[in-house]
């Protein structure tokens, strides 16, 4: 590893008599497949970043649950929160990014700093994640597909979209990444335009309602009411949860490291992308969310709309300030951009499965590339199949028990809303632990280099930033939970899954020692 000291494969310590190695360069070995080394350069890493985070969607999706349900007039304020507390978190991400090229981003860096149990454990944890995040997209795309089919007359049941958009990610991420990093591309674009496009109209025209204290940090931890009295029932708002949605908007920036072994020059370009992708998308939310609300008369009728009808939350301003046509465009694009960020969730869980593979603790066969495109196609094949078998079982065991408004119920506040909430409480936790592993890294491996800011006091304030949003998350499951009993289960699942694959790790370590060694621990410094 660059400056490490130690050669790749060196041996690292003793366990007994048993060395164990540091780290296995794949570029020192012909037996292993490789992905497409310097198929994308920073625009690509970018657009297949970037995307899983969904401008659009997590404007159209998430700021109203968290107007309606959250912190009202604070909103903005969690998302500059946000963007301060992932800035902070970048700075010891990236630093370890520097020293790791690996496809398995957290999962490696976690194994590298903190041993391969707990890496082992956060790896089985970032594919379940992804995995369901793909579903919860499926799901998203499929509320809003089946409203436009239903303006042409079509009368669709939501798990019909949302298998199509299974299958076609299936066909374009079996492709070289060349053609994801093009498709999500055109679709980011084309979102940010329009949303630039919808904050331009609303503030140039003076708004409606434009409130300064959307801005003011203390409004992003005070519920609606608390902040906001007389505001009714439909508006109980509970502290913090708008944060949540806020940290929520953001998954999928964190992927840069996972595509540093098929970027032209990792060393530069996951650093950039990380910074770009946090600043700008912070700084991008933070306006669009103000603009949202400001578009109301009041906070009051921008709350009712937000609880009451949160698919127009973003339209009946749209129409005010613009036009008709402003409405349709993005009425479009929303479908478009869930598809995208979909595919991007798709591609991440498809190279955290191959790092599992390559490294044997999962299937062999995982690690397999493509002999002509260079992709995972047989890792992004399987993450399809879970996808698909998501919304299989949501489609046979709560649309039998739902009503007419199924679309609604089933595929927006369950799909999308509770496989997202399972997600992102493992996200935050996952990262959590990826800046200890950043602070124990640096101090064991590279002595030397270390920086007080960079790899202790940053990562010690992620990690109290992250915690305390995922304590808020948990606290208020029943809240978020939407009234569905399984909701409380999920973060039992999550912890489940992190302490098997521990046990696992150990498994392994008895029985297999040469794969044990490689858990989390192949990088590719040939590039």
């Amino acid at each position: 590893m660059e400056g490490s000291g130690h050669q790749p494969g060196a041996s690292e310590h003793h366990e007994g008599m048993l060395p164990v190695v540091e780290s296995v360069d794949v570029s020192q070995r012909e037996d292993l497949h490789k992905l497409h080394g310097g198929a994308i350069g920073l625009m690509g890493v970018l657009f297949l970043t970037v995307t899983g985070a969904a401008p659009i969607s997590a404007m159209l999706f998430n700021t109203p649950l968290s107007v309606g349900y959250g912190n009202g007039i604070g909103t903005p304020a969690g998302f500059a929160f946000a963007t301060l507390i992932l800035g902070i978190f970048s700075v010891g991400y990236v630093a370890m990014s520097r020293k790791v090229t690996a496809a398995g981003g957290f999962y490696s860096f976690i194994s590298h700093g903190l041993g391969r149990e707990l890496g082992m454990a956060t790896g089985l944890l970032m594919v379940s994640a992804y995995s369901v995040f793909e579903a919860s997209l499926c799901g998203g795309f499929a509320y809003f597909a089946t409203a436009k089919l239903g303006q042409y007359g079509y009368d669709v049941s939501w798990y019909w979209p949302a298998l199509f958009m299974v299958a076609l990610i299936a066909i374009f991420a079996y492709f070289d990444v060349h053609i994801s990093a093009r498709i999500l591309g055109v679709a980011l674009i084309g979102e940010v335009a329009v949303l630039l496009l919808f904050d331009a109209l609303v503030f140039g025209h003076g708004g409606a309602n434009i409130d300064a204290s959307a801005l003011n940090p203390k409004e992003a931890f005070t519920g609606l009411n608390a902040g906001h009295g007389g505001l009714g029932a439909f508006a109980a708002g509970a502290a913090g949860l708008g944060v949540f949605y806020a940290f929520w908007s953001w998954v999928g920036f964190e992927m840069s490291p996972n595509y540093g072994e098929e970027s032209k020059d990792p060393k530069r370009i996951v650093p950039l992308s990380m910074y770009i992708s946090v600043i700008g998308l912070g700084v991008f939310y933070t306006i669009t969310s103000w603009a949202a609300i400001s578009g109301y008369n009041s906070l009051n009728d921008a709350a009712a709309s937000a609880y009451n009808d949160p698919l127009n939350f973003f339209f009946i301003p749209a129409v005010r300030f613009g036009n008709e046509s402003l409405r349709d465009v993005m009425s479009y694009l929303i479908i478009t951009g869930s598809f995208a960020c979909g595919m991007a969730f798709h591609n991440t869980t498809a190279r955290y499965l191959f790092s599992l593979g390559r490294e044997k603790v999962l299937p062999n066969a995982l690690g397999r590339t493509h002999p002509k495109h260079r992709s995972p196609f047989i890792a992004s094949t399987t993450q399809s199949v879970i996808a698909a078998l998501i919304i299989i079982a949501f489609a046979v065991f709560a649309t039998v028990n739902a009503d007419q408004g199924a679309t609604y119920s089933v595929a927006y506040l369950q799909v999308y809303g509770l496989m997202a909430f399972m997600g992102v409480v493992s996200i935050l936790a996952i990262q959590s632990l990826v800046s200890v592993a950043i602070w124990n890294y640096f101090r064991t491996h590279h002595p030397s280099e270390h920086k007080l800011w960079n790899h202790t006091v940053a990562p010690l304030i992620s990690v109290v930033g992250q915690v305390i949003v995922l304590y808020l998350a948990i606290k208020n499951i029943d809240f978020l939970g939407s009234g569905y009993g399984y909701a409380k289960v999920l973060v039992g699942l999550d912890v489940a899954i992190f302490v098997v694959g521990i046990g696992y790790a150990y498994y392994v370590k008895s029985n297999d020692r040469a794969k044990y060694e490689t858990i989390g621990r192949m990088i590719n410094e040939g590039l």
